[in-house]
């Protein structure tokens, strides 16, 4: 559905009158298109002390073909000035090395300058140490003081900018350009103010135009909005598709997945026998795992039935539990895989009328941090994307006054898309994105609602 706020605030005699009235003044996103070479169209300025600067000074030029440095003769760059250098599209903070209150002044120094001097929609991303694995109280308090830094930036920086923590563990630098791939790219144009860990994963990208080539991806729900935008990224990053989705469906997902070159599979999740024709179906086994399909029922908690209740636990939470826990016992989920739970903003935040969806959702959540541990053992990360107002045709068939609301509480003023979802599994979806598990990123634009 169009925003035609968004739209009218773009033009001519919108943005006098936005000015004039002090209302929200959003910025069309820039997101990935078809033909796009580099993650990062323009300059890319790295600062900082500690050593992870200097890994990403090392592959730069894969990133873009401008980057610079925060002073001279530091990692062999040229140095920008805001006198004299180009509107910047990319900054990259190494936060690494900062250990001492006094230090955190830095951080100040370093994004003064540069925030003046920004282009439209740029990227941010802070990298530092998770706090929990220093010995040094202060340096671990230092470490967790760029969570608050990072999340007020992200609610300065306007202009359709993003800025994200990255926590790096020893001997996860190798991955490191797999998250700046997505989180400096358009790819990520509706994540921010998010906090992730990296950890060590010995699983590479061989092809950054082809990511997933070879692998099998199975993707719930996907006949339609968000699920058909993640079978549509995951063919092209080279997966072969196999799209599940409600017999009531099955014109709409044999379409889409001829379209696709992928295979259609009719199946209702909740049924006793799905685990066992889930498993019969994928029999030569599967690489990737995207538990899209979901519903809504709300009704206020004092008017909810047992069944509103039961129906959004079964196919919400249970069944991706099941279905899961029936592909890793029949040995379907193959060695390195990645498993991708879409969970729910009101999973974390709440919601009223939806206390049945956000407790399904919250589930989910629970789900990637508790099977993470083990699935590590065979290489396979478990992660949740939780979207936050997204523009499909459920939101639009909310209340004028609601739906305003949803696109506007947060930072960039405006709702997500479907590929905002999709890129988000797409990036969970790659071999290196195995450093990253039992953890949540939300894709919502740094919604003023939750954490």
């Amino acid at each position: 559905m169009s925003d035609r706020y968004l739209n009218f605030a773009n033009t001519p005699a919108g943005r006098r009158l936005v000015g004039a009235l002090g209302l929200p003044s959003p910025l069309p996103l820039e997101r990935w298109v078809a033909g796009r070479n580099r993650p990062l169209e323009g300059a890319l300025l790295i600062g900082g002390d500690g050593d992870l600067g200097a890994s990403v000074a090392a592959f730069a030029n894969r990133l873009t073909d401008e980057y610079f440095a925060e002073r001279d003769d530091q990692y062999g760059l040229p140095r920008w000035t805001a006198e004299h250098g180009p509107k910047l599209k990319g900054l990259v903070f190494d936060a690494s090395g900062l250990s001492r209150f006094e230090e955190l002044d830095a951080l100040r120094q370093f994004f003064q300058p540069a925030l003046k001097n920004l282009g439209r929609c740029p990227h941010v991303v802070v990298l530092g140490r998770a706090p929990q694995t220093l010995d040094d109280p202060q340096a671990s308090s230092v470490q967790r003081a760029l969570e608050g830094f990072t999340r007020s930036l992200g609610k300065e920086i306007r202009r359709g900018g993003t800025v994200q923590l990255v926590y790096v563990d020893p001997g996860a630098e190798p991955q490191l350009e797999g998250a700046l791939r997505f989180l400096l790219s358009p790819k990520s144009a509706y994540v921010s103010g998010q906090v992730l860990r990296l950890q060590p994963c010995a699983q590479q990208v061989s092809d950054w135009t082809r990511p997933l080539a070879g692998k099998t991806a199975l993707v719930t729900g996907a006949s339609r909005g968000i699920g058909a935008a993640i079978a549509e990224t995951l063919a092209r990053d080279g997966a072969e598709v196999v799209l599940l989705d409600v017999p009531q469906a099955k014109d709409a997902l044999d379409a889409l997945a001829s379209r696709l070159g992928g295979r259609s599979l009719a199946l209702d999740i909740c049924a006793e026998e799905a685990p066992g024709k889930l498993v019969e179906a994928l029999a030569e086994g599967v690489d990737i795992v995207v538990h899209n399909a979901g519903i809504t029922r709300d009704k206020t908690l004092a008017k909810m039935s047992e069944g509103l209740w039961e129906s959004v636990i079964d196919v919400n939470l249970r069944a991706p539990q099941q279905l899961t826990a029936a592909l890793l016992q029949a040995g379907a989920l193959r060695d390195n895989g990645r498993v991708v739970l879409i969970a729910s903003l009101s999973g974390i935040a709440g919601n009223v009328g939806q206390t049945n969806y956000a407790t399904s959702k919250a589930g989910l959540i629970g789900l990637a941090q508790s099977w993470a541990p083990t699935l590590a053992e065979r290489g396979i990360s478990i992660n949740a994307v939780a979207p936050g107002f997204i523009e499909t045709g459920m939101t639009a068939a909310i209340p004028f006054t609601i739906r305003e609301a949803g696109r506007r509480m947060n930072a960039m003023n405006q709702g997500g898309l479907p590929q905002d979802v999709a890129e988000a599994v797409a990036w969970f979806a790659q071999p290196g994105s195995g450093a990253v598990s039992g953890q949540v990123l939300r894709v919502c634009g740094q919604s003023l609602l939750g954490a």
